[in-house]
């Protein structure tokens, strides 16, 4: 039995309380995370093995347009408050969870959040197994006996085909931005594109899942509701008080040569557009993180993240926060987004420039993707490097950061080095 609910036509679900049961489970009862993942509504969100899986809908809400985040976050309030639960573990992740992923823009855009019938999850040498069912039952919902579920096929012929716009017609919306950016109008804006895969047969979204999973283990693989991808960037982690948002701005595409990758990593540190465009990323992160926090510490320079297509200039922002009682992290995230590294500056300036030139829906590119636990506590995402799968056809994300000195040529190589991942994971 589930609930599906949207926002704002019908309000939140009034029907039977969610019985939550969280258990213990031996660690090798469990080999890895997307094993016992069946393709069920399925859902992740892993890092270096470790992480959340889930299946099934105990409840789910659909919601749209400038209230998609205070209505999501509502509804699940009311949820949290009427839920029975009963939790072994006690880790933040374990009991009542849900997972999100939400639309870039206000209009048009098309937000869920999902609580699933089973999460398997793991966390240090912890791994446990919450049940969610519906309705007043006897006792505690038993938990199903976990096996490997049947593997995914991979997809047989897949054929790519430009998106919204061809390479040349996206260059020239570069140059468009970049001249609107030298006249003053702004100081920075993302830009996006997409690329369409299209299968020979329907796309199963755990062969995918499993291939980032295996190749980007440094990043965040997710997946709920068709949208899926291995994000770099965690948009916001709370977790008993602290929060902590990792800041990415500025790529440059590795070689496969690590002498040479050495001296890019050099070049991209020293790189006055990609530092000035990180600059404006981790300013706008720390002015909307600022009101919520007690302290914070905001690096004065970024490190670089190698990872296996390209390397990024990265800042880790921290803070304590004050408000952990009234504000939940999907709130957090919600202050956050977006974020001058998949908007611009001044974001309302570049959001708009958005809209008008970019030519394409976004839907849930670049927007937060996660979940939440009971508490509030939760970790979101920007999902990015990204896909959303739907029957036989994959629409592939990808962004650069435009700034005066940009160049519509090196910022196409930049977009194609990000179609990699998801690219790669299709084959």
């Amino acid at each position: 039995m589930s609930t599906s609910t949207t926002f704002p036509a019908s309000g939140p679900s009034t029907g039977d309380p969610l019985v939550v049961r969280t258990v213990e489970l031996d660690p090798s009862a469990v080999d890895a995370l997307l094993s016992v993942l069946p393709d069920d509504r399925p859902v992740s969100w892993l890092r270096k093995g470790e992480g959340l899986v889930g299946w099934g809908v105990a409840a789910e809400v659909r919601t749209q347009g400038a209230t998609r985040f205070s209505d999501a976050d509502k509804w699940y309030a009311e949820q949290v408050a009427r839920a029975r639960v009963h939790d072994e573990v006690e880790e933040p992740g374990t009991g009542l969870v849900c997972f999100g992923s939400f639309a870039f823009s206000d209009e048009p855009g098309d937000s869920v959040l999902v609580i699933p019938s089973v999460i398997v999850g793991r966390r240090g040498t912890t791994t446990w197994c919450t049940t969610v069912t519906t309705g007043e039952v006897a006792g505690q919902p038993e938990t199903p006996p976990l096996e490997v579920a049947v593997p995914p096929r991979a997809p047989a012929t897949v054929d790519f085909a430009d998106g919204a716009l061809d390479s040349e017609q996206w260059m020239s919306v570069v140059a468009d931005a970049v001249a609107r950016i030298q006249q003053g109008d702004l100081e920075k804006v993302v830009l996006a594109r997409d690329l369409l895969a299209i299968a020979s047969e329907p796309v199963d979204v755990r062969w995918p899942l499993t291939r980032l999973a295996a190749q980007y283990p440094m990043c965040w693989t997710f997946h709920v509701d068709g949208f899926f991808g291995a994000t770099p960037e965690m948009l916001v982690r709370r977790e008993r008080g602290l929060v902590t948002s990792r800041v990415l701005a500025g790529t440059i595409r590795r070689t496969g040569d690590d002498e040479r990758d050495l001296a890019l990593a050099a070049t991209l540190a020293r790189s006055s557009k990609d530092l000035e465009e990180h600059e404006y990323a981790v300013r706008s992160v720390a002015d909307a993180l600022e009101p919520h926090c007690s302290s914070m510490n905001v690096p004065e320079s970024p490190f670089v993240l190698h990872l296996p297509n390209v390397m990024h200039l990265a800042s880790d922002v921290a803070g304590v926060v004050h408000d952990a009682e009234t504000v939940t992290s999907l709130q957090l995230a919600e202050s956050l987004h977006p974020s001058a590294a998949v908007g611009g500056t001044p974001t309302p300036v570049a959001t708009a420039l958005i809209t008008e030139i970019e030519q394409m829906d976004r839907e849930r590119y670049a927007g937060p993707v996660g979940w939440m636990d009971a508490s509030g506590d939760g970790e979101w995402g920007l999902a990015l490097r990204s896909g959303r799968v739907e029957g036989r056809e994959v629409r592939l994300f990808a962004g650069c950061g435009i700034v005066a000195d940009s160049d519509p040529e090196a910022e196409l190589a930049e977009s194609q080095a990000k179609f990699v991942p998801v690219r790669d994971a299709l084959s």
